[in-house]
């Protein structure tokens, strides 16, 4: 069963082979490693890793923690940690570039480590898009129909989706109708794109431009 002193040795001769000399345990810090300045080189603050077997918030805070000593501090974790599937690794990397703290991966069938992110000062880059699309959501929505944090991405209540019912009820209640009509009576530009593409699957096509409900659309409605 791997622990996480199996990860000291292939790190400390990855550190060693870039002119560091490493110890371990030192002060509460799992590794700390100076390297050896060369002539007229500027002595670097030592470099802390944090070793644990797996990426979690213990690790996290425990390296944030070590910042107190080191700007340059690490936490070290398996190759084959969870963490570090590529779905979440980019997450994983994207925070732990906003704390400044680095990661290394160690690859205990090879002896390797590898280095995926460095200690940075990072600022995120806003997206006016993005911001702009949140605003135009908040916006658009009618009233606070949803609780926060209890739902769920399918039962989700989205102006888009208020847009369909209101659009559902107005066929309901009026029939086949232009998509171009039914924008102006109820004053949803959207409506040709909404009714067109469908995306609930509560709306037909029943001639060029014109639209009605679908059984489906009919029966969700009565419930």
């Amino acid at each position: 069963m791997m622990k996480e002193s199996d990860l000291y040795l292939p790190l400390k001769k990855f550190l060693e082979k870039q002119n560091y000399t490493v110890k371990a345990e030192v002060k509460n810090c799992d590794v700390v490693a100076i390297k050896k300045p060369a002539d007229n080189e500027k002595v670097l603050p030592p470099t802390i890793v944090e070793l644990k077997l797996s990426l979690n918030l213990e690790v996290i805070l425990q390296a944030v923690d070590r910042l107190v000593l080191s700007p340059i501090v690490y936490i070290g974790v398996p190759s084959t940690c969870g963490a570090l599937k590529k779905k979440k690794r980019n997450r994983i990397i994207k925070l732990l570039k906003m704390l400044g703290i680095g990661l290394v991966a160690i690859n205990l069938t090879r002896n390797t480590t590898l280095v995926l992110v460095n200690p940075t000062t990072y600022k995120p880059r806003q997206s006016k898009p993005k911001q702009q699309w949140l605003i135009d959501e908040f916006v658009a929505r009618a009233g606070d129909p949803n609780l926060g944090g209890a739902s769920t991405k399918k039962g989700r209540m989205t102006a888009y989706k208020q847009q369909a019912i209101q659009i559902a009820n107005y066929l309901r209640n009026h029939g086949a109708t232009k998509a171009s009509d039914i924008a102006k009576r109820l004053e949803i530009p959207k409506s040709r794109a909404v009714v067109y593409d469908n995306h609930y699957g509560w709306f037909k096509n029943v001639s060029r431009g014109v639209y009605d409900l679908s059984d489906l659309g009919k029966t969700l409605l009565n419930e």
